[in-house]
């Protein structure tokens, strides 16, 4: 039996199909080659097409497809894994009436810290997990506040995978997950929050219907199976944010197992079995994929816009055309601490382990007759390596204390140079694996449709690649406290 998973990222569209039995990985595709744009038609503002995700979407499969490694008629399951937080609104045809206001995007922040006020810190800490914030309930809110012609007109609002599963299938749902990243979801009453609810003064028809993350959200189209070469009437049984289903894919399901990932964001995920929240929402608290009310599993979370997007940026900008592995190789041969260049990577919208501040990237200490190309190149990966450092010192003060970090050999792990600059500032061991979110979204597929009978099973065969443990701590850290009080100097700016 063939497992598709689908990786709805914020860079491009994934898919890989998996075969059940060995849990080998087929084929994988990528769509576009190059990454996609991010919209920003304001300062702060972050936008994309959902019709673009859903033409890239469709590309990629028959790219896959293409392979010739598989039948595509033997595919039995979809998954969709998905970039969190992004707001769609669809009307009665399921027509989009607006482009995606997507993660990083910081126009609902006052909107969010408002709702916190009103609902109550404590109330909406205890049942929320967090502030409303700039997450998409807040979203929606600004849609109604400043397009009310458009908020008239919605009749579902969904998250990115959401809509891609709707036009796999017509059928739109949503879960207590998706819900509680969307800061919708009532912990402690295991249900949509009323409070939230009542003070957006939302209508709750707008919510799809609630199922289980490992559950049928629809069939297969006629018309797409025929477009996509699939067989019509099979089931899409799983759908989780990109975060949570990396989880997944690094078998990150039990209390106290911490997953790790650098792309466009940087994140460190780790779970609980307690309803676990940071008094600040510096850290965020979701629904994880095996969530269930009478079995507690907290998904704590790490979020730094600013990570991989800041590599991407010198690239693009600064490298003169040289791609990632040259940038390393250059980066390899320049000493720890880049000769007292420091770089703050937060360039990518309102930073919530900031407290929702946006600081920008900032350039400390260049000097013109020393630093050269590979010295940004480092101090990029160092900054970068320090900002989950910061972050992750936030999740030890909530209890979140990782003997090891699971993550998959992919974007900036990479780079061996910020794989041991991670584990090194950190002083946390990194076990790297293969998988990865499309991966684990067709692994997720699995347990979703019961091919796996409990979700061990379809790790059965997952074993890490390498091990990073700590080398230079001791030289990191003294480079770190010397980019930590740059930082605090300005975030007291501001």
């Amino acid at each position: 039996m063939l497992l598709l998973g689908i990786d709805v990222g914020t860079s491009s569209i994934k898919v890989s199909v998996v075969d059940a039995q060995s849990q080998k990985t087929l084929a994988s595709a990528q769509y576009p080659d190059t990454e996609t744009a991010i919209n920003s038609p304001q300062p702060g503002w972050a936008e994309q097409s959902p019709e673009m995700w859903w033409e890239h979407t469709q590309q990629a499969i028959r790219k896959a497809n293409a392979s010739g490694s598989y039948n595509p008629k033997d595919i039995s399951a979809i998954g969709i894994a998905y970039q969190m937080h992004g707001l769609v609104v669809v009307d009665k045809e399921q027509q989009v009436l607006r482009d995606s206001i997507i993660w990083c995007d910081s126009r609902a922040v006052e909107i969010g810290n408002q709702a916190f006020d009103a609902i109550g810190h404590e109330k909406s800490l205890s049942h929320l997990l967090n502030s409303p914030g700039n997450f998409t309930a807040s979203k929606l809110a600004w849609v109604k506040e400043n397009e009310p012609e458009t908020y008239s007109s919605i009749h579902k609002i969904m998250l990115p995978g959401d809509f891609v599963a709707m036009k796999l299938t017509g059928a739109i749902t949503t879960s207590p997950s998706a819900l509680s990243e969307g800061v919708l979801w009532d912990f402690k009453k295991d249900e949509l929050s009323e409070d939230v609810i009542q003070h957006f003064k939302f209508e709750k028809a707008l919510i799809p219907e609630v199922k289980p993350v490992f559950s049928e959200h629809g069939k297969v189209k006629q018309d797409v199976s025929e477009t996509l070469g699939l067989k019509a009437g099979i089931p899409v049984t799983y759908k989780s944010g990109d975060q949570p289903n990396n989880a997944l894919s690094l078998n990150v399901l039990r209390p106290g197992e911490v997953a790790a990932t650098a792309g466009t964001s940087g994140v460190i995920y780790g779970v609980s079995d307690q309803l676990v929240y940071d008094q600040e929402s510096r850290v965020n608290s979701f629904a994880h994929v095996n969530y269930a009310s009478q079995e507690k599993r907290v998904g704590v979370l790490l979020c730094i816009n600013g990570t991989g997007i800041m590599n991407s940026w010198v690239k693009n900008n600064l490298s003169g055309g040289q791609d990632y592995v040259a940038m390393n190789e250059a980066a390899e041969k320049v000493t720890i601490g880049s000769k007292g260049l420091r770089i703050l990577p937060f360039g990518n919208g309102a930073e919530r382990m900031l407290n929702n501040k946006m600081i920008g990237a900032h350039f400390h200490n260049i000097d013109l007759n020393l630093h050269t190309q590979a010295h940004i190149y480092r101090a990029v990966q160092e900054g970068i390596s320090f900002a989950f450092r910061y972050g992750l010192d936030i999740m030890r003060e909530n209890g979140m204390n990782p003997q090891v970090i699971r993550a998959g050999q992919a974007n900036l792990f990479l780079s061996p140079l910020f794989a041991q600059a991670f584990v090194d500032a950190t002083g946390v061991p990194v076990e790297l694996y293969q998988n990865d979110g499309s991966v684990g979204a067709a692994l997720g597929a699995g347990i979703g449709s019961t091919v796996f009978t409990t979700p061990e099973e379809a790790f059965s065969n997952f074993n890490p690649v390498k091990l990073v443990e700590p080398k230079y701590t001791a030289e990191y850290e003294p480079v770190y406290q010397d980019w930590k009080a740059l930082l605090m100097n300005q975030l007291n700016k501001k």
